[in-house]
């Protein structure tokens, strides 16, 4: 049965047998660093993804114990020009999974529908800025992407923490097989993002990636050269970061794997 933990360069891994365990895991991690923040600080401060591969971890987190009532959430990206109350909206997804099922002190949205993009980036900018974030739970697309940094657009060393990104074919296609949105015409061009400064510069980085569609994207984070051109490998000079796989997503990087009996 696989269940391992190992390190590839500055990246910690963590592979489970099933989905279920890898959740269990990752949220148990997730009120861990949040309870400990309130018990410090008297408050917490958390990134969280959308999208289909986080679904097993939000819904694992609703049995542990989280002081919502003290944290403050962001999430990492959303599509511009979309309505909040759009299935696909990534504000609708953190209003449904997050704020109204948990509670938490307070959330601040990005607004898809600013009529001045720059300006919003410019404000969530600052709302970031304004103390340390004490987690980031994000995963891996399937193109390497980390929220929606793209391959050949993302920047390591960006001084900008949000910003207006287009999307690839690959994340355009991402999103239809997905089942968000009915065909690639209908899914919006440019979204924006938390950049991938802003996203590494929290205290801890959960990074939850489960799945078969996911095990290629893995495997070039744990293998390709470090470079933009597969975003998430900048995960392996991230010694505070922790990456959590089920048996699925970690097939095509099985021999990287220490032995198990």
């Amino acid at each position: 049965m696989l269940d391992t933990r190992t390190q590839i360069e500055d990246l910690r891994l963590e592979v489970f047998a099933d989905t279920a365990d890898m959740a269990a895991a990752a949220a148990a991690g997730t009120a861990d660093v949040l309870s400990r923040a309130v018990a410090e600080r008297g408050a917490a401060r958390v990134v969280i993804a959308t999208g289909n591969s986080q679904l097993a971890f939000v819904t694992a987190l609703a049995g542990y114990d989280v002081p919502w009532s003290q944290v403050t959430v962001f999430h990492m990206d959303e599509y511009v020009g979309i309505d909040a109350n759009h299935p696909a909206s990534f504000r609708r997804w953190i209003a449904e999974r997050i704020a109204e099922p948990f509670g938490p002190a307070r959330v601040e949205y990005i607004d898809g529908e600013a009529p001045d993009v720059d300006a919003e980036c410019a404000r969530y900018e600052a709302l970031l800025r304004q103390s340390p974030i004490d987690l980031t739970c994000m995963g891996i697309g399937e193109n390497g992407h980390l929220a929606f940094n793209e391959p050949g657009q993302a920047e390591f060393d960006d001084p900008r923490w949000v910003k207006p990104i287009r999307l690839t074919p690959e994340s355009l296609h991402q999103q239809v097989g997905e089942g968000h949105f009915p065909d690639i015409a209908s899914v919006p061009p440019t979204a924006i993002s938390l950049t991938v400064p802003a996203l590494l510069g929290a205290r801890v980085v959960q990074v939850v990636a489960p799945e078969q569609r996911k095990a290629v994207a893995v495997r070039n984070t744990l293998t390709l050269p470090i470079d933009a051109a597969c975003p998430s490998t900048i995960l392996r000079r991230t010694p505070h970061a922790k990456l959590y796989l089920d048996a699925a997503s970690a097939a095509a990087s099985l021999d990287l794997l220490p032995a198990t009996a």
